[in-house]
């Protein structure tokens, strides 16, 4: 009977296959004239590699394991006993993380994880505290995605009176941005004090988080005779050129009634480009549900359906505490998650995902 590291070895021969192709195409010179294309490969082989380093690192765990094991055969007093048990504990929980994670990476995965995707915060109930917030959740996208490698450009701001966001629309781009972004849609509850809070009492404000995967150009096509085009004069904090100039732009799809609006950038142009790309995002979430209705698909997961108006996640500032009620996990270390460490909350909520399709 093959062992775990012989068994992961032969799932992982295509892939190492692939990594040598893969160098071999991204050797091509003529490749850089295909920009699409490049970053394509090169997602696929950093993937790859990745895959393959993470297998490496499971066999020096088991390896290590299995030493560590002689070693306490041999070991004659108790004080070395110890000692060599405290760390085959430690070796064994390795051994088990590295091959759960090089199961779920071995796993089919869906062609959307790569796409880039448009994450848009508004606040919903608790008035100023729940503008305050949703400008926390951006900052704390915000350092994700730095950690992780991913580029975030704001397509839309709109602050509010004491620091907060009244909307936020920003883009994700890099190696698979949506893959975990789309746990994210739904409400997001905070408890806390507000600043705004003289007494001292803890309130409970919310915010609603959509997650639009960035559609393909096959995905969407729009056509200009749809569209209404409105220019105006930018509002808010921006510096000299607020006011000025009509470089705001709103546009709205006559057929659907969505209605997008940017005013970010200087210039019109740039503004009109970025409002295109959020309104054909937002076309293609449109579609999609339309689709799954008209095949009469159930959505629903033990991670949810991403609805907007299901509470997914708390945030209990005074405990410290953050729980995703999608899968009754509670974690004390709600500071760290603000920080941008979402890896622990993401993985968990992956896994359950992975579950609930097995069982």
């Amino acid at each position: 009977m093959p062992t775990p590291v012989e068994e992961f070895r032969s799932k992982l021969r295509p892939v190492t296959q692939r990594a040598k192709e893969l160098e071999t195409l991204l050797g091509d010179p003529a490749l850089t004239q295909n920009p699409q294309e490049l970053q394509k490969l090169t997602q696929e082989y950093r993937r790859s590699t990745a895959l393959l380093a993470k297998f490496r690192a499971y066999e020096v765990a088991v390896k290590e394991l299995s030493d560590t094991e002689q070693m306490l055969d041999q070991a004659h007093d108790s004080e070395m006993q110890e000692l060599v048990e405290k760390e085959l504990a430690g070796l064994r929980t390795r051994v088990v993380e590295l091959g759960e994670e090089l199961t779920r990476a071995l796993a089919p995965r869906s062609p959307d994880w790569d796409r880039n995707c448009i994450v848009e915060l508004r606040p919903a109930a608790g008035g100023e505290e729940s503008a305050l917030f949703a400008s926390d959740l951006y900052r704390m996208y915000s350092y994700y995605a730095e950690n992780h490698g991913l580029k975030v450009e704001i397509m839309n701001s709109r602050p509010s009176e004491l620091r907060g966001l009244k909307e936020m629309i920003f883009a994700v781009s890099g190696d698979e941005p949506y893959r975990y972004f789309r746990f994210e849609s739904g409400v997001h509850r905070v408890q806390r004090i507000p600043e705004t809070e003289a007494s001292g009492r803890i309130h409970t404000s919310t915010v609603t988080v959509a997650v639009l995967p960035e559609p393909e150009e096959v995905d969407i096509t729009i056509d200009p005779g749809d569209l209404r085009v409105d220019v105006f004069r930018a509002s808010g904090h921006g510096g000299q050129h607020v006011n000025v100039t009509d470089s705001a732009v709103r546009i709205t799809h006559v057929p659907t009634g969505i209605v997008v609006s940017c005013q970010d950038e200087r210039s019109q142009g740039r503004n009109k480009a970025k409002a295109l790309k959020v309104l054909a995002a937002r076309l293609l979430e449109a579609k999609r549900r339309e689709e799954a209705d008209r095949t009469a698909q159930n959505r629903r997961s033990q991670v949810g359906t991403g609805d907007r108006s299901e509470k997914i996640r708390t945030y209990n500032f005074p405990q410290n505490r953050i729980t995703d009620h999608r899968i009754s996990l509670s974690l004390y270390s709600l500071d760290r998650v603000m920080e941008g460490e979402l890896g622990k909350l993401f993985q968990a909520l992956e896994r359950a995902e992975a579950e609930a399709q097995h069982s």
